[in-house]
């Protein structure tokens, strides 16, 4: 089983900046991908970015794609989302998420098996 937990949310203005992190335990050493989503009542939990944890590969939602950047602390078994140049619509619930599985859909919430808690990102004047 994997823990994961997350921290870094909060309110902030348009154009401003938040890092999300993401903290794993448990059985860390089985999880090959890390990714963020985020939901909105009444969508989808939307894939951001996901990061192939035993290699640098990354994958990005067109909407987030030159303002997000997710990147990993091995050390800590840690994943972060640093997050740029925020927008209104970027305002959601943001899950965490890791599996171990070897083939995924990147940015596609069935191929993840262990979830956070979340944490609340607003983006408001």
């Amino acid at each position: 089983q994997v823990q994961l937990v997350e921290s870094g949310g909060g309110s902030v203005q348009p154009g401003g900046t938040l890092r999300l992190s993401c903290a794993a335990t448990g059985d860390s050493y089985s999880i090959r991908y890390m990714a963020w989503f985020r939901q909105v009542p009444g969508k989808e939990r939307e894939g951001v970015a996901t990061l192939y944890t035993r290699g640098s590969a990354t994958w990005y939602a067109a909407s987030v794609k030159g303002r997000f950047t997710i990147s990993q602390d091995n050390a800590k078994n840690t994943v972060y989302l640093q997050m740029n140049s925020l927008k209104p619509e970027d305002t959601a619930m943001y899950y965490c998420g890791a599996t171990g599985r070897s083939v995924i859909v990147t940015l596609n919430a069935d191929s993840f098996d262990y979830w956070g808690q979340g944490t609340q990102v607003t983006v408001s004047s």
